[in-house]
């Protein structure tokens, strides 16, 4: 059946109207890549219907009291008659989709679509519709950043959990790995899981009881903050490689200009798993006097040669796609197959070997019942082939193929990078011209459960479980830069700090935790809590073990 599509601006959470046949629907979309999901191509022959599907569109939008607008079409040439339709914030007209002159899955015409529905002007809301599942958005401007340029404005997704207390002291903010968007968890705009679902709500890790969440697309990334993708304002071009090399700091700094905005001048803790960690160890650094408590999972404070080096392969991969054009590829193919082959080069090293055992093994992929058959009959060994054949090759082949189909290439370049140049080290620091700030004067903060009673005698013991650190066995052979680190992280030193490790982790292997932990000691810090995990789960810990990643905060926060 033909489907009639109008795609969102690039924002996620927005409404998708489509119309199959005479059925018309509306899909709440939560992320860009759930526009492909309901993305289906029209035969030119079904453009004649175009009417009667807009008169369909007409009806529904009167349905849920949507003034109907002079509608806009799309051309058989896929160009857009920017007539005077006017786009609602929630609820989008419908048009028919011109074929495709490549493969469907290329999402070309989904960018071209994006980009031109950008800038229309955008409708009032009426009150009874639907709530648009969408993360809040608030510019800003304009942004300086690390290495000497900026960001004339710029915009940043989020999404929150819990209830903001009166005195706007009980906020944590959670910070994302290198893919995540902002939705860490489901809400009853958006109910679809999140990427920590299991760690947010009443009683979990991050008690929404207690606290407020706040959870932000980095910037550079491609979920609704400005990055590669987005329209630079002064060229109305995608800004592509003309986008600004991004910091982990400047990250951090974009998120602090949120908190203005929201008018929350202290974090009660500021929490983040892999780039995460990294963030959320710059958030302490770079604001020692508004950041109660940081938490670290699988991060490091500096990034290690055989990282970049793992990153750096990723992005070569990328790069020497033909599609990718030097990051000029908004307006034709995107280059999907470097960006599956840089997928499947990560997945590996997210999980451990031991898992990759227990869980695919040596095993065959299931040939079709007739093959198999045949095979049986024949009594001969099964014939290799050199497409994916193990399980495991399956398994990174669909990896890579669904990664590709909802990341921005430029954004993994942009945000990889980030990643390779974080280092926290003094010399470092000193070379990008940057004075560390004194480190914070005033006590750690008192969990709610705490704040709200006058002092007391638990007070004081809070604060010791605070300062009793957990010890693992010093390194036998420090690493020459450990000093240096120490130096680097003085600003943290009266912040206390939970610092989270897994063994089996080689993207982010434990010692780097353990430098971690060892670096702040030496800065003096003695509110450091620091544990080793075991498993198989590799560095995709943090998302899995819900007992003993979520116990461990859980405690510490509260």
């Amino acid at each position: 059946m033909p489907t009639f599509s109008i795609l969102p601006p690039p924002l996620t959470g927005r409404h998708l109207v489509a119309c199959d046949d005479a059925e018309l629907k509306m899909f709440p979309l939560v992320a860009l890549s759930d526009c492909k999901r309901y993305l289906t191509w029209c035969e030119s022959s079904v453009l004649a219907s175009r009417r009667a599907a807009l008169d369909s569109a007409h009806a529904l939008m009167r349905e849920h009291s949507v003034p109907v607008q002079p509608e806009w079409l799309a051309g058989e040439d896929g160009q857009i008659d920017r007539g005077p339709f006017e786009r609602h914030h929630d609820v989008f007209l419908l048009v028919p989709l011109p074929p495709p002159r490549s493969d469907p899955t290329s999402l070309v015409l989904m960018r071209m679509l994006l980009a031109n529905l950008g800038s229309f002007h955008q409708g009032a809301l009426n009150s009874r519709l639907p709530p648009p599942r969408i993360p809040c958005l608030s510019s800003y401007h304009p942004l300086a950043l690390t290495y000497g340029q900026s960001l004339p404005s710029f915009d940043i997704a989020y999404e929150t959990w819990g209830t903001l207390s009166p005195a706007k002291d009980n906020v944590i903010l959670l910070h994302t790995g290198l893919s995540a968007s902002s939705h860490a968890a489901s809400t009853e705009l958006n109910p679809s899981d999140g990427w920590w679902e299991k760690f947010i709500g009443p009683g979990r890790a991050l008690d929404t009881n207690q606290f407020f969440i706040i959870c932000t697309n980095v910037i550079g990334g491609c979920y609704g903050s400005t990055g590669p993708s987005s329209i630079d304002p002064t060229t109305g071009q995608p800004y592509a490689t003309r986008f600004p090399v991004l910091s982990i700091l400047d990250m951090v700094r974009a998120q602090f200009c949120l908190l203005d905005h929201l008018g929350v001048q202290q974090l009660y803790a500021s929490v983040g798993s892999s780039m995460g960690a990294m963030q959320s160890l710059a958030a302490g650094w770079l604001y020692p006097e508004r950041v109660g408590k940081v938490v670290s999972i699988s991060g490091t404070a500096r990034s290690s040669p055989s990282a970049i080096a793992m990153r750096f392969a990723q992005r070569s991969v990328l790069m020497a796609d033909p599609n990718w054009k030097n990051g000029f590829y908004y307006d034709g193919l995107p280059p999907h197959t470097g960006m599956k082959l840089a997928r499947q080069v990560a997945t590996i090293t997210y999980r451990s070997g031991p898992e990759w055992d227990i869980r695919f093994g040596r095993k065959f992929r299931k040939l079709p019942e007739a093959e198999q058959a045949s095979l049986e009959s024949s009594n001969r060994p099964r014939t290799p082939v050199l497409c994916p054949d193990f399980l495991i090759e399956t398994y990174l082949d669909h990896q890579g193929e669904e990664f590709c189909l909802k990341y921005d290439a430029n954004s993994l370049l942009y945000i990889s990078k980030a990643m390779d140049l974080f280092d926290l080290t003094a010399p470092a620091l000193a070379e990008l011209r940057l004075t560390a700030p004194p480190a914070r004067t005033g006590p750690p903060p008192l969990p709610p459960s705490l704040a709200a009673h006058p002092s007391s005698p638990a007070h004081a013991q809070y604060h010791f479980l605070l300062s009793h650190s957990k010890s693992h066995p010093p390194p036998a052979n420090p690493p020459q830069h450990l000093p240096d680190l120490a130096e680097g992280l003085r600003p943290l030193s009266n912040t206390p700090t939970l610092i989270l490790g897994v063994q089996s982790d080689i993207l982010f292997p434990v010692e780097q935790q353990r430098e971690v932990a060892d670096a702040l000691r030496m800065a003096g810090n003695q509110m450091v809590s620091y544990y080793e995990l075991g498993g198989v789960w590799g560095h995709d810990t943090f998302l899995l073990d819900v007992q003993n990643i979520g116990g461990a905060i859980r405690g510490f926060l509260s």
